[in-house]
């Protein structure tokens, strides 16, 4: 252990920020062993901007799938999180600042930040401030569909090797879609655009004064193989404006995850309360930090991190193609082996939209008199159901489809219901699809070659027992689950304590650092022969609305955009004028990745 800043190795610190879609939290960590001393959350003040650009000056209204942000509003995290985290650190162990070594962060993925040469973001610019594409595009915004349809098109026609990596299909929530779209419908900003930077280099760019682009986000988001991205002839057939947009706006020096990007600014270290000059880590994503924070970086761990969404990670000491995934990248997760990537676009979100939108006051009297949340209550009364007593099945892709499908036109759907379904019923039969959904990736990633022989599961939907034990059932695999309840900021701490150098690397820190409880749910192979003919009717739906049998979804989202779109032009009001409660069903779930 070789701490930096003079510091005892026994009392050395490290601070870990996670960035989440409503809010960031820091952790302060002992380094020799992992212990969680201190924690604190602040949410982002303008949350997600899915309906209408509260952050500009006209609160002009957004077309349907978009999702924006404000990088103000990390750099609070920084001001507000940090010292509440060391402090509260302060008051219950006592802890001095000055033994902390390093910081290291995360963030959703994709989550792109549009800034002039000197990381400004174009938001800030008052040329800018009421121009929808200047500001952050989250994780979640799908609004570049018909731009990765082209992308994707284009790829196969011409035979480019590096789509096989992504199975096949790239996705509308990734970088160069989004990146077209923005050249595509508003030329000025996309001219303006000097660096098209993940958010979470832009973060660790505001801690050290330096912009590095990690190698996760580059690899699984920017299209970055074998050292190589999407040629300039390439970019220029899709449009020949897009030729240079590689040289011009992506390329930049690759930092490689565990490395220092640089050390602690005196800016940073004022508005922090963390030491000037200790190390601060190459940036990375939310979901590939918890692996090492679950102790789960050996080949065939799957680690599911839960929240608003689910992204599926896993390492192999073998390079396949698997239909669907998010990607595969050499050292994409820890160094020596593959880091593959899948996920599930809407999990936790779909909880919360289900009891924003759909259940009825007697339900939330019911819940409050007994002194139990909503989720609470619907999933006591779920519990007692026998499997398939509910007559239902449903489809996860209220937020499109991840994996293995990539396709964010698809919509949600359930099947079965009647005069006397219930509440409890529907809500049952959606925490039921996604894990379907989660079936759906292990069996695909299993057939070609990559096995998966246990499932970790971190994040904040964790809690529910009942989900926990439907997803052991429904995969047939055990569940283990993270000890931590902050992973990926334990995760991002793991991270400062190798690039401050008191560990060899990633996966040496995580053997000591890291933590689960193995097999904490075991599947029932009784209740897993019943899922199994739920899953066999959630296979059917799934290939029918989601390989071309019937084109519904995307005939409706077609529909619903053009009639969207024509009262936006006439500004006249509809179903849509105030919160269609997608940010207030957002709001409602335990949130921790989206990557």
């Amino acid at each position: 252990m070789e701490p930096s800043m003079n510091v005892d190795p026994h009392n050395a610190l490290v601070v870990g920020v996670d960035y989440g879609t409503l809010s960031g939290r820091a952790v302060v960590v002992r380094v020799r062993d992992g212990a969680e001393l201190g924690s604190a959350v602040h949410p982002y003040a303008h949350a997600v901007m899915e309906t209408e650009l509260t952050a500009g000056p006209s609160r002009q209204r957004l077309a349907p799938d978009w999702a924006l942000q404000v990088p103000a509003d990390y750099v609070e995290v920084l001001a507000t999180a940090v010292p509440a985290a060391l402090a509260a650190a302060e008051a219950a162990h006592g802890i001095d600042r000055a033994d902390v070594i390093g910081i290291g962060t995360d963030f959703t993925a994709c989550t792109m930040v549009p800034v002039t040469a000197d990381g400004t973001p174009l938001n800030e610019l008052e040329a800018f401030a009421d121009r929808p594409h200047a500001y952050v595009k989250l994780w979640k915004h799908h609004a570049a569909q018909g731009q990765a349809d082209r992308i994707n098109e284009l790829a196969h026609a011409r035979g480019e090797s590096w789509i096989k990596r992504y199975g096949g299909l790239i996705s509308s929530e990734w970088e160069f879609a989004k990146g077209l779209q923005i050249l595509e419908e508003d030329r000025e900003v996309y001219d303006a655009i000097e660096h098209w930077v993940e958010a979470a280099d832009w973060i660790v760019w505001q801690l050290c004064g330096q912009y590095v682009r990690n190698a996760c986000t580059a690899g699984y988001k920017g299209i970055l193989q074998d050292g190589e991205y999407p040629s300039r002839d390439f970019l220029a057939a899709l449009n020949p404006d897009f030729a240079d947009f590689v040289t011009a706006k992506v390329e930049h020096p690759i930092g490689q995850l565990g490395q220092s990007a640089g050390t602690l600014t005196a800016d940073a270290a004022r508005i922090t309360g963390l030491p000037e000059g200790i190390a601060v880590a190459v940036g990375n994503v939310d979901a590939h930090v918890t692996a090492p924070a679950a102790a789960a970086v050996e080949p065939g761990q799957m680690v599911a991190i839960m929240g608003t969404s689910t992204c599926h990670v896993m390492n192999s000491d073998t390079l396949a193609e698997v239909p669907g995934m998010c990607g595969v990248v050499e050292g994409g997760i820890v160094e020596g082996l593959w880091g593959y990537e899948a996920g599930q676009s809407g999990v936790g979100d779909i909880f919360g939209w289900f009891v924003s939108s759909a259940v009825p006051p007697t339900y939330v009297e019911a819940a409050a008199a007994r002194g139990l949340g909503v989720h609470e209550y619907l999933t006591e009364l779920a519990a007692e159901q026998e499997i398939g007593e509910h007559g239902l099945v449903a489809l996860d892709w209220h937020s499109g489809n991840r994996s293995v499908l990539v396709d964010h036109e698809l919509s949600g759907l359930v099947v079965g219901q009647t005069l006397t379904t219930r509440p409890e019923d529907t809500y049952r039969a959606l925490l039921e699809a996604t894990a379907f959904g989660t079936r759906t990736i292990v069996e695909t990633f299993a057939a070609a070659g990559v096995p998966v022989t246990e499932l970790v599961v971190a994040g904040g939907l964790l809690k529910n027992r009942l989900l926990m034990q439907i997803y052991a059932d429904v995969t047939r695999l055990p569940l283990s689950t993270i000890t931590s309840e902050q992973g990926p900021a334990l995760g991002s701490a793991i991270h400062a304590a190798v690039a401050a150098g008191a560990y060899d690397d990633v996966r040496a820190a995580a053997q000591v650092m890291g933590r689960r409880e193995v097999a904490a749910y075991t599947p029932d192979e009784d209740r897993a022969q019943r899922y199994d003919a739920l899953f066999a009717e959630y296979t059917a739906l799934h290939d029918h609305f989601g390989r071309g049998g019937n084109d519904v979804m995307h005939r409706l989202k077609a529909i619903r955009r053009d009639a969207v779109g024509r009262r936006l032009a006439t500004g006249t009001a509809g179903v849509d004028a105030d919160d269609p409660a997608g940010d207030a069903a957002a709001a409602s779930v335990p949130q921790e990745v989206t990557a």
